[in-house]
């Protein structure tokens, strides 16, 4: 896939997690330089602006085991459609949020538009959480710890069947990378599923170009490609300190670039994401702008 024009549609979500301040993530994305860090790569470049995105203290959510399903099912429907329009016109979708949970309409329409060719797509999903609780598993009832889970077919109806297909993506195309804090049940979720997983543990044991090559493979065996759905908490504090859930023992920066690098030199790479960025626990937006470096590396930006 040779990537010519990028288009950035950021998704303000603060409903799917516990903590307040990843509704600022796509304004401080812009800030930390996005634009002219994708023009100076040679590409065209557009931004399709926010989806509008309700705040929590405005609702009351009404299901505890899921809070703010339908406000989030709803912004994750208007974002489909904005990304399938991206899609129609020959652009890659960079979507940027906001809660992990908005990944369910990213690959909801991902999924869909290539579902309508006869294609189906691969998943790599970047995290240091599994996000693949369901409503009968979750000890919290967030939303942002069930994307992954939606989007192979598993958990509240109103996000399995947001896309065409469901599931979104089939369990032997999916991959998750750099998980290293897992719930008791979320542990028996991953089980059942039978979705590769690569923790912290393996990327250590094989190193990440390793890991990235097996993911890779998995990802784009019999599909037309692949979505990356990043989330900035995959990487070590240490390097993005300002992220939603932060856990030490994450991927270092060299690693972290490693998962894009390779992401962008497969040429099966249909779509990115990066969600979780959080400003208020930031410091002077070097998050933001670890992730715009880390956006270049996926479309293509190299040391030599």
């Amino acid at each position: 896939m040779h990537v010519r024009k990028v288009s950035l549609i950021g998704v303000p979500m603060d409903l799917g997690g516990g903590r307040r301040g990843v509704d600022m993530g796509p304004s401080a994305l812009r800030i930390a330089g996005i634009e002219d860090g994708v023009r100076a790569l040679g590409l065209e470049y557009e931004d399709k602006g926010n989806i509008g995105v309700p705040q929590p203290e405005s609702r009351e959510p009404k299901h505890p085991n899921a809070r703010f399903l339908y406000e989030i099912a709803h912004c994750c429907r208007r974002l489909r459609a904005r990304v399938e329009r991206v899609l129609d016109a020959g652009s890659m979708p960079i979507v940027v949020g906001g809660d992990h949970s908005i990944a369910i309409g990213t690959v909801a329409a991902v999924s869909s538009w290539h579902h309508r060719r006869g294609e189906k797509i691969g998943l790599i999903w970047f995290d240091a959480h599994g996000d693949m609780n369901t409503p009968d598993s979750t000890p919290s009832g967030n939303i942002h710890g069930m994307p992954c889970a939606s989007v192979l077919g598993r958990g509240a109806p109103e996000l399995v069947a947001l896309g065409d297909r469901v599931p979104m993506v089939d369990v032997p195309n999916a991959v998750i990378v750099g998980v290293r804090d897992l719930d008791q049940y979320e542990r028996r979720e991953i089980r059942e599923s039978g979705v590769t997983v690569f923790t912290m543990r393996e990327i250590d044991m094989l190193g990440m170009n390793e890991v990235m090559k097996r993911a890779i493979a998995i990802a784009t065996d019999g599909t037309a490609g692949f979505h990356l759905s990043f989330d900035l908490d995959g990487v070590d504090p240490t390097v993005a300190p300002g992220v939603g859930t932060p856990v030490p023992g994450g991927a270092n920066f060299r690693e972290s670039h490693l998962v894009m690098e390779n992401a962008h030199e497969s040429g099966k790479l249909l779509s990115l994401e990066v969600t979780e960025i959080n400003p208020i626990l930031d410091v002077k937006n070097c998050t933001a702008q670890v992730a715009v470096q880390l956006v270049l590396s996926a479309l293509g930006k190299r040391i030599l």
